[in-house]
């Protein structure tokens, strides 16, 4: 039986993935050299996707009569202090920041994944949050793409 309390907290969940995402993602422009100015177009474009995405998220939530997620998981605070150390290592360069995303972009999936598999969400929110899952896929294989090439 789906209950409004679990269908909150599973949209609250992926509004935090999507916090963490656009920190990510603020974050990598930041890591990224001016000679990779594709690449700050790119995570631009994330950016704004997951702000959408959060909206879109958040209008569930407040219909739903719930307080929108302001912060952002735990698993995101260690991927970004993960991102901190490995820059350290690996002199920023595009092959290390674009494997930092996938990453992120790894546990997005994994994040979706997990909300689609999960028994509370009526089919109006599956059909938004399959949809979203597969936005976000095609920003992961791009960012892969990248990284491949970039060896």
């Amino acid at each position: 039986m789906v209950t409004t309390t679990e269908t909150i907290e599973t949209l609250n969940d992926l509004v935090a993935i999507n916090n963490d995402r656009i920190r990510g993602y603020e974050r990598a422009i930041k890591e990224t050299k001016n000679i990779d100015a594709d690449l700050k177009v790119l995570f631009t474009r994330m950016i704004a996707e997951s702000h959408e995405i959060r909206v879109a998220l958040a209008t569930e939530v407040q219909a739903l009569g719930g307080e929108i997620e302001g912060g952002t998981t735990g698993s995101g605070k260690l991927y970004r202090a993960w991102m901190d150390v490995k820059a350290v290592f690996t002199g920023n360069d595009r092959h290390a920041v674009l494997s930092n995303c996938e990453y992120g972009e790894d546990a997005a999936q994994k994040a979706y994944k997990n909300a689609l598999e999960s028994d509370n969400l009526p089919a109006h929110l599956r059909t938004m949050l399959a949809d979203q899952k597969s936005t976000l896929k095609m920003s992961h294989d791009k960012v892969r793409n990248l990284r491949d090439m970039a060896n």
